[in-house]
């Protein structure tokens, strides 16, 4: 077990003995590891009550984070590259992706086997990525199937996007009550603090 995982009896970690976990590294929670995968400094893996899971291969860059939730496991394939300061949160990634520096890939979202999602790009919740698709630097992709807009393209994208209904898929929170940031940051604070009680 890599010096930086939590011990935790709740959870099992499962890291392949060819894996290579960072010293700077974090990993809590409820994570596997495949064979050959290597995990840079200062990445984040958290399994906020969902399991994650990295396959064989892989290689997660310096200050990537990747997160399961309760509500959306993360799962990744083999071969796929996550670069530097990529965040990707309660997702499914196939085999043989690259997704690129900064890019961000949100919960309920899946990535087609071999696409590519290029730097800083963004692929929202519940979109679905097509196999072998590129999804260009800065673009934003939004749907199941996606489709891919230019980030100055705010209410073409708004215009799915609004569908998906962040707030009450990631939340639970009704987008149309008052105070709607006020009660997902209250929720999920709620739910981080007994993470970290269970922690301990």
């Amino acid at each position: 077990m890599p010096d930086k995982a939590k011990p935790n009896s709740a959870v099992r970690q499962q890291i392949a003995a060819t894996a290579r976990i960072a010293s700077s590294a974090i990993l809590e929670g409820n994570i596997s590891i495949g064979a050959g995968t290597v995990v840079g400094h200062g990445a984040v893996l958290v399994a906020e009550g969902g399991t994650l899971m990295i396959g064989e291969n892989c290689i997660i860059m310096e200050n990537a984070v990747i997160r399961s939730t309760a509500h959306d496991d993360c799962h990744i394939g083999n071969h796929v590259m996550v670069g530097p300061h990529s965040h990707l949160s309660g997702c499914r990634i196939d085999d043989e992706v690259f997704v690129a520096t900064g890019a961000s890939v949100f919960n309920g979202a899946c990535i087609g086997k071999g696409a590519e999602v290029r730097i800083n790009a963004v692929v929202h919740i519940r979109t679905r990525v097509e196999a072998g698709a590129t999804l260009p630097i800065g673009w934003v992709a939004v749907g199941d199937p996606a489709q891919y807009f230019s980030p100055d393209q705010h209410e073409q994208i708004w215009n799915v996007q609004k569908e998906l209904d962040f707030p009450r898929y990631v939340f639970g929170v009704d987008r149309n009550s008052d105070g709607v940031v006020r009660q997902m940051m209250e929720r999920y604070a709620r739910f981080l603090r007994k993470q970290q009680v269970d922690d301990e």
